[in-house]
């Protein structure tokens, strides 16, 4: 699969068939920091993901 990431912009290539929480471990990332964006839908951590997906992981950014 292929996880898309923003600021920095950046693409990796992940194998194997795992759920989204799996892909957050593996890239040692924050889940709560990021949403999850695959076929143009907002996914949640337990979503499968495949070797033919893209997804998206957008950084959640707040400011006052």
């Amino acid at each position: 699969m292929k996880v898309i990431l923003r600021n920095p912009r950046r693409e990796v290539e992940l194998e194997g068939v795992r759920r989204v929480a799996e892909v957050f471990r593996r890239l040692e990332l924050v889940p709560e920091s990021y949403l999850v964006i695959k076929s143009g839908e907002l996914v949640t951590s337990d979503e499968p993901v495949s070797d033919e997906d893209v997804l998206e992981l957008r950084p959640v950014i707040s400011g006052g």
